[in-house]
């Protein structure tokens, strides 16, 4: 069973930084990318920001310039370097792995909380 955990969230005011991880592990499938996406309540999960095997990267908008993604030699751990933080940042944050075979697998989310 492929597991996603994240980890780093938590509460911040605004300017400040986070820095989440996400770790996949117990897969025989090699992964082609690695995402973070975010929720608020209510709303659609949106892409924030993703890296390719190639290392190729997408941002939103929105996080250009204040987040960086990066990934560890094994490409299996993933980074979300998170800087300048606002309060339109709150929401729960989500890893999405995808595999070689396609296959997609979520983490189970983190919460980050940017405070005024």
């Amino acid at each position: 069973q492929v597991q996603v955990v994240e980890s780093g969230g938590g509460s911040v005011q605004a300017g400040g930084s986070l820095r989440l991880s996400c770790t996949v592990s117990r897969s025989i499938v090699s992964v082609y990318a690695m995402g973070w996406y975010r929720q608020d309540p209510g709303k659609e999960r949106d892409l924030v920001a993703r890296i390719r095997v190639s290392g190729d990267t997408d941002y939103a908008d929105s996080v250009k310039g204040r987040f960086s993604i990066s990934r560890d030699k094994s490409g299996n751990t993933a980074y979300l370097q998170m800087n300048n933080l606002k309060p339109e940042d709150t929401a729960v944050y989500y890893c999405n792995v995808v595999f070689n075979n396609r296959v997609r697998s979520w983490g189970q989310g983190t919460q980050v909380t940017v405070s005024s």
